[in-house]
């Protein structure tokens, strides 16, 4: 059942006089907040004012102007140190650690529970017309100059609009939304020189406090006039920037995604170094409060929460770090206790589903206290803005034809985000399987990508969602079963290396045609066992294998880009179905509170 606009407003209202709706809180230092849901208002977007400083945050957008459906994950493994703690928790667990309710339009947001019904009654979320909508009215309710809008990266990929302009269509909807300062990752999945045509016409700043220029590329630089590049300290971009919000001086740190060269193609972007770079960061907190001497040091981040909990821990002098890349839309921020005091740490989602306001009380050269809401957006609950939907339109207009195609219905539910499969990853998998004659087919665990319920048509904008890249292309080749185990080991240990500085995000890579036993608690070459075909043959190290995959990172492929792959394969299947999904069977995990209803 769906509502309309109306309906389901008096459904809110009725919702919040019952206490069903989130408060507002600083919190108790465990993620749970300290204002009852009693006592919350009966207006989802009622953020009272507090304090002097008001920063926004949104992160992970890849590039969904318009609302859509997202599922949330029932898998999303914390182990040793992460064990039990945010942001590994899923489910009834995730629930009952922030204090929401469950069946409630908080619990659809922030959860995979009970999603299919859930998503009917509350409809989509997202979409930059009502993001714009509600940041225009947290800013009117604050006051000119007392805000800032942070946007931590991932936004101009993963749609085809986004594919087709270069990203450059996101960089004018940000100008719209008012963003302010900025960070990235797959910013970077363009060449260099569109990076820095869509800057130049950023009107915010962007910053990356890790991002140098090679010392072979110095003497020979080809982007030297670019505004952010320095010489002398070898930063390609801007590490820093001070904005006066609210009367006080806030210096605002950016951290782009540590590993892009590795997880993305490094050709695109030959001239740059990337890295964590934990010494750096504790000198430029270092330097920024001697020279600049700031009242608040925040850093917008793409590390990814578990790098940026360690970051906090171990780097003195911030704030408050307002994390992406690996799409955690946490309730609360952590709080992390370190060698100076406190930082807080947050991670607003991806799709544009969530808009973080963390108010501080900024007094005497330092934060004083601290109230945070992470707001969903939920289309049904917000008008759209006017000037910011009139944009989309004309953006989109020209592409409507492509976009509009309906290549199948979805037999189920279509999703991605997990660690281990997804419904539209097996897809995906199966379409390179069928297409390639493949016995087996491998596809990226990308976290990005939106969802499609039951019965609705996967058009090929679905396709682009959760295929828009720039090297799409794919491949057929012969690989042994030693070297597919070496793949998926490697995968493993950048998911659930016991060091986060040695994660690199992401989910695990998926596959079509094989199945596998994992032990997520070994160590690397021991996680994987028992691999075998679809058909319970096993696959032996030293036999060969034809497998079909996309996305290589080292070199272009030469096949066919994977969205022509997987649209062909749905013209002619007409019905989505999953005949058998491809997750592996887990051992040593049981009672772990980040996974749930896992099909094995």
């Amino acid at each position: 059942m769906s509502f309309s606009r109306r309906q389901f407003i008096q459904l809110m209202g009725i919702a919040g006089a019952a206490g069903m709706l989130p408060g507002c809180s600083s919190g108790d230092g465990n993620g749970t907040p300290a204002v009852s849901a009693s006592k919350a208002p009966s207006d989802l977007y009622e953020v009272p004012k507090f304090g002097n400083v008001s920063l926004m945050h949104i992160t992970d957008c890849h590039a969904q102007l318009n609302p859509i459906y997202f599922r949330e994950p029932n898998v999303n493994l914390g182990l040793a140190d992460a064990y039990g703690k945010a942001p590994h928790l899923v489910g009834h667990k995730l629930l009952e650690h922030f204090g929401i309710k469950p069946n409630t339009i908080e619990a659809h947001a922030f959860s995979y529970l009970n999603f299919e019904d859930a998503a009917q009654t509350y409809g989509k979320v997202g979409g930059f017309a009502h993001l714009s909508t509600l940041v225009k009215r947290l800013r009117a309710e604050r006051g000119d100059g007392n805000s800032l809008l942070l946007d931590g990266g991932d936004t101009w990929q993963g749609s085809y609009t986004a594919l087709q302009t270069r990203g450059m269509d996101m960089v004018e909807a940000c100008n719209l939304l008012g963003v302010d300062v900025m960070t990235g990752h797959w910013e970077f999945t363009y060449r260099d020189h569109e990076v820095l045509k869509n800057l130049e016409a950023f009107n915010g700043e962007f910053v990356a406090q890790n991002i140098r220029v090679r010392d072979e590329a110095m003497f020979d630089y080809q982007f030297e006039d670019y505004h952010g590049y320095n010489d002398r300290s070898g930063h390609a971009f801007q590490p820093y920037t001070i904005r006066e919000v609210g009367g006080v001086r806030v210096a605002v740190i950016g951290q782009a995604f540590p590993y892009t060269p590795i997880a993305n193609p490094a050709r695109f972007i030959p001239d740059w170094t990337f890295g964590i770079r934990e010494r750096e960061m504790q000198q430029m907190v270092d330097q920024v409060r001697e020279t600049e001497r700031p009242d608040a040091v925040v850093v917008i981040s793409h590390n990814g929460m578990d790098v940026d909990l360690k970051m906090a821990a171990n780097v003195t002098g911030i704030d408050a770090i307002f994390g992406g890349h690996t799409h955690d839309g946490m309730p609360a921020p952590s709080i992390v206790k370190n060698a100076s005091g406190k930082t807080l740490v947050t991670n607003a989602g991806s799709n544009g589903k969530f808009l973080g306001v963390m108010d501080l009380d900024v007094r005497n050269g330092k934060v004083q206290d601290f109230r945070y809401r992470l707001l969903p957006v939920f289309a049904n609950l917000i008008e759209p803005d006017r000037q910011m939907q009139a944009y989309i339109d004309e953006v989109r207009a020209p592409h409507m034809g492509v976009l509009s195609e309906e290549l199948a219905v979805a037999g189920e539910l279509m999703y991605r985000r997990g660690n281990f499969n997804g419904t539209f990853d097996q897809i995906i998998c199966d379409a390179q399987r069928v297409i390639g004659d493949a016995q087996i087919s491998l596809s990226p665990g990308f976290r990005w990508g939106t969802t499609v319920l039951p019965g609705q048509a996967i058009t090929m904008e679905h396709i682009y969602d959760q295929t828009g890249t720039t090297y799409p292309e794919t491949y057929v080749n012969e690989m042994s079963g030693a070297d597919l185990k070496m793949i998926l080991e490697d995968v493993l240990d950048n998911l659930f290396n016991e060091d986060p500085y040695l994660q690199q995000g992401g989910d695990m890579v998926r596959v079509g045609g094989m199945d596998y036993v994992c032990d997520p608690t070994a160590t690397i070459g021991k996680r994987i066992k028992e691999m075998q075909l679809d058909d319970g043959t096993r696959i032996e190290a030293d036999k060969s294998y034809k497998v079909a995959g996309w996305a290589t990172v080292g070199s272009q492929s030469p096949g066919r880009p994977i969205w022509d792959v997987v649209a062909d394969y749905l013209r002619d299947v007409k019905v989505a179905e999953i005949q058998k999904l491809n997750t592996p069977k887990l051992v040593n995990v049981d009672g772990n509170p980040g996974l749930a209803d896992y099909p094995v």
